[in-house]
């Protein structure tokens, strides 16, 4: 079954981009035992400050900066799993660094 894993940050939470993520102990651990083969892709996001959210009304293209919605977390990264079952999809969740501090949705895939 395919899943995503949607990692959210707290605002205000310490920012790390992709290069820090690699050196980070904690991200390399969890990225060594899941990718044989369980993880198929995936982001690092840029912080929600970044956003540009694009909203239609009748004829007319509505932008604003920033994530679509005052909250206290923000997706920071997405990862597409391939497991058996939704149980090893939390197991997996449960030990991402994102999930100390922040949270971590886990979503099935359409297929």
């Amino acid at each position: 079954m395919k899943y995503a894993l949607l990692f959210c940050t707290p605002v205000g939470g310490e920012e790390q981009s992709p290069a820090e993520h690699a050196d980070d102990p904690r991200f390399a651990d969890w990225f060594e035992e899941v990718r044989a083969g369980r993880v198929t892709g995936g982001a690092r996001l840029r912080p929600s400050a970044d956003a540009t959210t694009v909203r239609v009304r009748g004829d007319e293209v509505l932008l604003s900066d920033g994530p679509f919605a005052e909250t206290k977390e923000y997706l920071a990264g997405i990862s597409f799993i391939d497991v058996a079952d939704l149980d090893e999809a939390i197991a997996l969740a449960a030990r991402h660094p994102a999930a100390d501090g922040g949270s971590v949705e886990v979503r099935p895939v359409w297929e």
